[in-house]
């Protein structure tokens, strides 16, 4: 009988064409359209397996998106009918219905759908689901079945591994239930109360009580409620899912290590201690699955062969370990499970939807890819994976027989079987660092408030941040984003806002992993891997309608204005207003100027003023962050060989309506005059505004008199300013914390750490690589105090300097810059 859709147990009728085959790698290969005609199966109803007679109700999952009127339902949602309502549905009498009316758990709407869509649920793996927050990943885990069966036969006192800001630590089930007050919904959502304890203690964020209700005692931060897709259920000694066990056909085979004993094993050469959770057999070899004891670990577990594992009473007979006489470290491919709780074909398989994994093809040839959908095709028995490549070396966009299981770019997508694919070495290599793509599932769903870390400055931004593998680890054209993310969060909180707020178009998902994923690891321990990135890189793609931004190059600006703007949607950055006519509102400022023979080396201030001043630009407001592109044309076209960065930029006189200095004599400005601004006369810097009588004397002048000066608003707490040496026009100043540099194609940024001039620090995302073709980049952060020689270098010697000749990084920062950040301190905390 084959299995054509959830819920539905069909017999086909198949027209005798071709079949799909797999080739020897797995790859499925789609040699003609396959014609299947369906009808019920004598005695069968359309809906077969249908929950259980029960005095309440049924419940169902979504396997597919709905839209019923101007709702629309995502795959994953729960909703239910009454089994009155049921019964009346599939009468024996009539006819087999093929929709039912059913009520939404989420809304509480009803709606008809389709019974193909519809997987009928027991009420308690209902209650389980309902605690995931993600539709997606409750879809994920109820096709995944393990995790919702362990839950199903979990029980208070039970040893667990619990998920805990993306780590994994032991702990007890001390409470499964509701966490919340009694109602009349038909389901409330099942958690799990679990007492953190050995490293996860101190990493809870309760005492077994939540909103004021006692559910079971346990120190201070030691408790913590979550769904079960947050746990890892140790398997007991007389069930591992399906993994042989020494029982009595072996007795003849002597097993050295036992559930519990104490061992020791290699890890890239360093003698690792551990527990030994589970033994068991594949084909004709046993394997030990290994819980690591070195502290500061990143691994659950291990499963390595059991030549490679020596238990701690046998230690005195092996003196030291030789990797190469007996006792070498675990097979690299093996896996740690702890990064997923779905076994795959074979038993063990780590990999799942948005695991980076490689590919060997029928000619050796070596791909790599994001595995996209698992899951059954029809006619082939094998669980199988839909991967996106890296490269056009695919054979579909995402399609098989007509139907869509994924999207991605043309000849991008390739079918094959899962137990064919092998998690991406490029990130399983680096000891300290975890690398892994695996794990992308959402952060605990509770409404508690989101942790946070403060931004790095002086010492601690030096000791978090210096040193190799620090940073943000590139991968696959990510410089862009890269150098973006490290300058806006790593040692400044003037945006942390996108982090916290409820902004109207917020898209919370993007949100919490822009947080959690990398702006609190970055701030917390200096690093943020590749995969974080390429997590927050797939949401772009999804939300930005563009298929290109997990793999081809961008340019900073279009991932801001796609995050700021579309994704998270904040309030713009810049609010700007050109000859009195309607406000503008952006979050980037791009220069524009024409080419200026009097500016050899400009500093950002001139650069800024000539462009408002050609643009007849006003801002409206203070920013409180201000982003500001160069003058290029194309990466590789600079209008200036050199810029110099303005420490301060005083956007006194970019204000609109604000009090303004006469340039002469210091009062209150009443008139600004654009022609004089380019008057030699007068400084090289700063718009030209005067009070009325400097104003009357500049323009008395013969070559001064067809000028035309503009009339500028004072507000009225200065109209009454006249007396010269009153109170200063207060300055309103921005201060540089971040410059972004490219030369020809990659992008890396400067950040300044501290108050002095050569507090600086120059960031690489793939400044070295590990591995060659198919290894990982390593980014580096460094320190660049050389930068305050140059910055306070006289103008004209700076303009001699030879790029070639300036020390360490600092020609990067003079010639190379792209975009300048800015911020104001003051408005920040108002925005």
């Amino acid at each position: 009988m084959l299995k054509l859709s959830l819920g539905e147990a069909l017999s086909t009728r198949l027209d005798p064409k071709p079949l799909p085959s797999l080739d020897s790698s797995g790859i499925l290969h789609q040699h003609s359209q396959l014609s299947i005609s369906v009808t019920p199966t004598p005695g069968e109803s359309a809906m077969s397996n249908h929950p259980p007679a029960a005095d309440g109700n049924c419940f169902y999952i979504l396997t597919e998106d709905c839209a019923y009127g101007n709702k629309y339902f995502q795959a994953g949602n729960l909703c239910f009918c009454s089994e009155r309502s049921y019964l009346r549905n599939f009468s024996e009498d009539g006819p087999p219905a093929c929709f039912l009316k059913v009520i939404m758990l989420d809304d509480s709407s009803t709606v008809t759908i389709n019974l193909e869509i519809l997987q009928p649920v027991r009420q308690e793996a209902a209650g389980f689901l309902l605690a995931i927050g993600s539709h997606s990943e409750r879809l994920d885990f109820f096709l995944e079945r393990l995790s919702l069966e362990g839950a199903l036969r979990a029980v208070p006192g039970q040893n667990v591994m619990v998920e805990v800001e993306r780590e994994f630590f032991p702990g007890v089930v001390r409470y499964i239930g509701s966490i919340y007050k009694p109602s009349l919904a038909a389901l409330t959502p099942v958690f799990f109360g679990v007492e953190l304890q050995g490293e996860g203690e101190n990493r809870g964020r309760s005492d077994g009580s939540y909103h004021g209700t006692e559910y079971f005692k346990c120190k201070r931060n030691c408790g913590i409620f979550l769904p079960f897709s947050k746990i890892q259920f140790i398997p007991t000694s007389g069930n591992d899912y399906g993994k042989q066990k020494p029982g009595k056909q072996d007795t003849e085979e002597e097993v050295p290590v036992k559930v519990g004993d104490a061992v020791s094993f290699y890890v890239d050469e360093i003698p690792t201690k551990g527990i030994a959770m589970a033994v068991y057999r594949e084909g004709s070899q046993w394997f030990v699955k290994v819980c690591p004891e070195e502290e500061g670990t990143t691994d659950i577990f291990r499963e390595i062969p059991m030549e490679s594992v020596v238990k701690e009473s046998l230690q005195s007979f092996f003196p030291t370990f030789e990797s190469d006489v007996g006792f070498g470290k675990a097979n690299p491919m093996k896996q740690e499970i702890s990064e997923s709780s779905e076994e795959g074909e074979g038993g063990n398989s780590p990999l799942e939807v948005n695991s980076m994994v490689q590919i060997t093809l029928d000619k050796g040839n070596q791909v790599s890819g994001i595995i996209r959908w698992v899951g059954y095709l029809p006619q082939i028995k094998e669980k199988m994976a839909g991967i996106e490549l890296d490269e056009d070396k695919g054979v579909t966009a995402g399609e098989w027989l007509g139907k869509s299981y994924f999207h991605c770019s043309p000849k991008r997508g390739l079918f094959v079987r899962l137990n064919s694919c092998q998690p991406d070495v490029r990130f399983q290599s680096f000891p300290n660092a975890a690398l892994s793509l695996g794990d992308y599932r959402g952060q605990e769903i509770l409404p508690e408030v989101p942790e946070s870390f403060p931004p790095l400055r002086n010492e601690a931004a030096v000791r978090v941040l210096q040193g190799r593998m620090k940073g943000i680890q590139g991968h696959c054209n990510s410089c862009y984003m890269d150098a973006a993310l490290f300058s806006l969060f790593s040692c400044t909180s003037v945006l942390d806002s996108m982090l916290f707020m409820p902004f109207p178009l917020c898209d919370r998902n993007v949100q919490g992993i822009l947080r959690d994923e990398i702006v609190n690891p970055l701030r917390r321990t200096g690093f943020v891997r590749a995969s974080s990135v390429m997590h927050l890189r797939e949401q772009l793609t999804d939300k930005g309608q563009c298929s290109s931004f997990t793999n081809a190059e961008k340019d900073p600006e279009e991932f801001l204005n796609l995050i700021m703007q579309q994704i998270l949607g904040i309030e713009p950055l810049l609010k700007l207003q050109s000859g009195g006519q309607k406000e503008q509102e952006c979050y980037c400022y791009q220069i524009f100027m024409d080419k200026q023979e009097d500016l050899v080396v400009p500093d950002v201030q001139q650069l800024v003023e000539r462009s408002f001043l050609s643009s007849d630009l006003k801002l409206v407001e203070i920013p409180s962050c201000f982003i500001i592109q160069m003058p290029r044309f194309g990466k590789e076209y600079k209008m200036f060989s050199k810029i110099i960065p303005s420490l301060e930029l005083d956007i006194t006189d970019l204000l609109l309506d604000s009090p303004r200095e006469c340039c002469l004599c210091g009062d209150v400005a009443t008139l600004e005059c654009s022609e004089c601004f380019k008057d030699k006369v007068f400084a090289a810097t700063g718009l030209k505004q005067f009070c009325n009588s400097c104003s009357r004397q500049v323009h008395s002048h013969r070559r001064r008199k067809a000028h035309k000066p503009r009339r500028l608003h004072i507000p009225e707490e200065f109209q009454s300013w006249s007396a010269r040496g009153c109170q200063q026009v207060p300055r309103e100043k921005l201060e540089l914390f971040a410059v972004l540099c490219i030369e020809t194609s990659h992008y890396v940024s400067f950040v300044k750490y501290g108050p002095g001039n050569e507090h600086w620090m120059f960031f690489d995302s793939m400044a070295d690589r590990h591995g060659g073709e198919n290894g990982f980049n390593i980014p580096t952060v460094t320190l660049c105090p050389e930068v305050a020689k140059y910055l306070d270098l006289p103008l004209a010697v700076l303009a001699l300097e030879q790029p070639r000749d300036m020390d360490g990084v600092a020609k990067r920062l003079f010639c190379d810059a792209y975009m300048y950040l800015y911020q104001s301190r003051k408005m920040a905390l108002y925005k």
